[in-house]
């Protein structure tokens, strides 16, 4: 149904393009209902009835953007001066000037410098109402001089792009501007410097395929039509009708394309926070040292009632503490290849006033914990979350908690090896601070993918295993349910990790674990957070790699440390196997009642 609404829009695009229609418009183009009286629809052109988005001048959404008379516009009186003298259908000369004299404008984009909520910043606007955004030559130089004047000021760049795709009068001059804006976007983002892009209705084609899909994030107004070809041709190419929401921002969303869809009523406020933490020049730091950490004294008996404990239902996730330790916290989503993976949660945050990216295992509550595992695109949405903190130089803040990576089919077929191959690789050279904390189970390499880090915390009840005891008890004793007993040889707890090297600090839980007192859980983690993060963000990137690197080294390697824990599993698995044979001699008949003695030989006697 919308995209039938869309296709009937953008067919009467000249008369939607007359910005008198909105002084006109009395009732919604979708819906039918009334927008006489509404002042959402005056301010924001948003239906408050569907809230559906209407197309938007250049400079009213730079109105909306920037700070009030902060923005300044560059490069202004360039215009299409018609490179192929082109002949077919109405002058292309006429149809500019047609566009100039409706529109006030001398192009389909306005570019400039403006600040939003204090931070000075380029914007480049695209205007669907001249000749439907199309990217032409003089489109594509404008684009292009506002990415160098961004990297030549060292200022980030946020685009607003409401695109059709080609200037078809312009011919393969109007093609060679896709490769020219996406050079000067590349060239912005070597430079470490914020690129943001906002696509709205509609986005299609060439600006599409080029530089709004190079930005560092990515979002889209709702139910935004967007994609590689305009609707109308998938429409001709599928030979008939598109699954529900085909085209739009949320199926772009949904398979991992775009990081989120966000209201224009929202957008100065998300763009404010998101180059608040993209430029923050902030750096935390301690008034006097924290003292060395207080032994831990275990709560509970075993270590099966870990594994429960780990595993309790109501014990908090990565987004429960997330949502208690983080000021601020933006979500970002998608692996832009395939999907999105909800057991993955990505995103940019303030923590205790510095910016951090935060990647997250996120298991749910109740049943639901039981079952979600991440999937390939989950490793490779934490892949873009670590590439955004390496350019941006923010520390890395990772939170564990998985049974384990989905072993599916599809996940295999999806190249599951692959996606935590890279994770490992990727996290052992990234040149920012990683501290990785285990905060429920840490199963297999599912939760390793996630904690290849300069220090590695792990709550008290946590656990972290190379096989869940159910598993391990069926390839011991062909029995799951014997799990209980497999648990202390897998040396899985907070304190046989610690043992063994595997885990720098142990954080203390609230009595009777952090599902009791989930604020009380949270409080502790960040102080211990924010402890480690002084520790390792004044250290350089060249040493915190090799660090690193030595630090995985030598993990298994013979040392008293390790010989100390290895004689403890030793004497673990010899009381296993005693008690093995014990069994085992409970359930096989004496040999002495079964077997008669044979009888003594006379020797032969010699002939």
């Amino acid at each position: 149904m919308m995209k039938g609404f869309f296709e009937r829009i953008t067919s009467r695009r000249r008369e939607i393009e007359e910005r008198a229609i909105f002084a006109e418009m009395e009732n919604c183009l979708y819906c039918g209902k009334d927008l006489s009286s509404a002042e959402l629809f005056e301010r924001y052109r948003i239906c408050p009835h569907c809230r559906f988005h209407y197309l938007l001048p250049a400079y009213e959404r730079i109105e909306l953007l920037a700070d009030s008379g902060s923005f300044i516009e560059i490069n202004r009186t360039l215009a299409s001066l018609d490179p192929l003298s082109f002949s077919g259908g109405a002058s292309y000369k006429k149809r500019v000037f047609d566009a100039q004299k409706r529109t006030g404008l001398s192009e389909a984009v306005v570019t400039g410098v403006c600040q939003i909520e204090g931070t000075l910043t380029v914007i480049v606007v695209l205007d669907f109402g001249f000749l439907g955004g199309g990217m032409g030559c003089v489109v594509g130089e404008k684009v292009t001089l506002a990415f160098e004047h961004a990297l030549k000021k060292r200022l980030p760049l946020v685009a607003v792009v409401s695109s059709s795709g080609a200037r078809v009068q312009e011919g393969v001059l109007s093609l060679m501007q896709m490769a020219k804006t996406a050079a000067a976007a590349k060239q912005l983002c070597d430079a470490g410097l914020p690129f943001i892009s906002v696509l709205t209705n509609p986005t299609t084609g060439e600006v599409y395929s080029s530089f709004a899909n190079l930005a560092d994030i990515i979002m889209a107004e709702p139910n935004a039509l967007l994609g590689f070809a305009p609707l109308r041709v998938v429409l001709e190419t599928e030979g008939g009708a598109l699954p529900q929401d085909a085209h739009t921002a949320e199926s772009h969303l949904k398979h991992g394309m775009i990081d989120t869809i966000v209201e224009r009523t929202r957008l100065r406020e998300l763009l404010a926070i998101l180059l608040d933490l993209l430029s923050s020049q902030y750096r935390i730091t301690l008034r006097r040292r924290f003292g060395p950490y207080p032994p831990i004294v275990p709560q509970r008996e075993s270590a099966w009632q870990s594994v429960q404990l780990a595993r309790h239902e109501e014990r908090p996730t990565s987004l429960d503490y997330i949502g208690r330790i983080t000021s601020s916290f933006i979500e970002l989503h998608g692996d832009r290849c395939y999907g999105d993976d909800a057991s993955v949660v990505c995103g940019l945050a303030d923590i205790g006033g510095e910016a951090v990216v935060i990647i997250g295992q996120e298991r749910g509550h109740g049943e639901e914990g039981k079952l979600r595992r991440p999937y390939p695109e989950g490793f490779r949405k934490a892949q873009r979350a670590m590439n955004l903190a390496a350019k941006f130089m923010l520390p890395i803040i990772t939170l564990i908690d998985t049974p384990g990576a989905y072993p599916g089919l599809e996940a295999e077929e999806r190249g599951m090896g692959s996606a935590i191959a890279q994770c490992l690789a990727q996290m052992s050279d990234l040149p920012t601070p990683i501290i990785s904390v285990i905060i429920g189970e840490g199963g297999s390499e599912g939760a390793l993918a996630f904690g290849v880090a300069d220090r590695i915390l792990m709550l008290e009840n946590a656990i972290f295993s190379v096989i869940p005891p159910e598993r391990a008890a069926v390839l011991l004793y062909r029995d799951a349910s014997r799990a209980e007993e497999v648990a202390p040889a897998l040396r899985l707890t907070a304190e046989d990790c610690k043992e063994l090297g595997v885990v720098d600090v142990l954080v203390p839980e609230p009595k009777g674990g952090a599902h009791v007192a989930p604020d009380e859980a949270a409080r502790q983690l960040k102080k211990f957070l924010l402890n480690e993060l002084v520790q390792v963000q004044g250290v350089s990137a060249n040493r915190l790699i090799k660090a690193r690197y030595a630090k995985f080294r030598g993990m298994g390697r013979y040392s008293s440390r390790i010989s100390v824990a290895i004689s403890k599993e030793r004497d673990q698995i010899q009381e296993f196997i005693a008690q093995r044979l014990e069994e085992l001699k409970e359930y096989l008949p004496s040999r002495a009642e079964e077997v008669p003695l044979e009888e003594e030989k006379e020797p032969l006697s010699e002939d």
